[in-house]
């Protein structure tokens, strides 16, 4: 499957690679639900290919996964072979079901859930946290140059605080 931000393009492909059929969805919690409804009556979905699992990819991922699909995360096209075959998201979805039938797709997507993705969530909110402090602290003391001479005497004496503990 091709992902982006908006829609995702699925590709279905017979046990010897020939294209059943390509179909864009929307990247939405209904339009997940499509590419199983309409390869149901071909059969069950065993495995998927997935491009971006860890982005734009990340929720049909987690999807799949909680539907009993095995899903593998598949590389984006090198930018040269792209270049050279063209670029069209149908292509882009065959090949990363291509890649999983090949046996070139092997690492497994992550669950996006568990201690691992809280950790990761804390520390990019701590990261953003300690950036608007640092951008706030910045902007009061440029905004103190040019403050009356007796307020900014009086607010020199306080200093910067220390981080907080955490």
């Amino acid at each position: 499957m091709d992902t982006h931000r908006d829609a995702h393009v699925a590709a279905v492909l017979s046990p010897v690679g020939a294209v059943i059929g390509t179909e864009e969805f929307p990247a939405t919690a209904a339009g997940y639900r499509e590419p199983l409804q309409r390869t149901s009556g071909l059969g069950t979905v065993r495995r998927a290919g997935v491009e971006g699992t860890g982005s734009f990819g990340a929720a049909l991922s987690r999807y799949l996964l909680a539907q009993g699909v095995e899903v593998l995360d598949v590389n984006r096209p090198d930018r040269t072979d792209r270049r050279r075959r063209g670029k069209s998201d149908p292509l882009d979805a065959q090949n990363a079901a291509r890649a999983v039938l090949s046996g070139r797709a092997r690492a497994r997507a992550k669950s996006g859930d568990g201690p691992v993705q809280i950790a990761r969530m804390y520390k990019l909110t701590k990261g953003s946290a300690v950036k608007a402090r640092t951008q706030a602290i910045n902007q009061l003391k440029a905004v103190l140059v040019t403050a009356d001479p007796d307020l900014r005497e009086e607010l020199a004496r306080l200093g910067n605080p220390g981080p907080s503990p955490g």
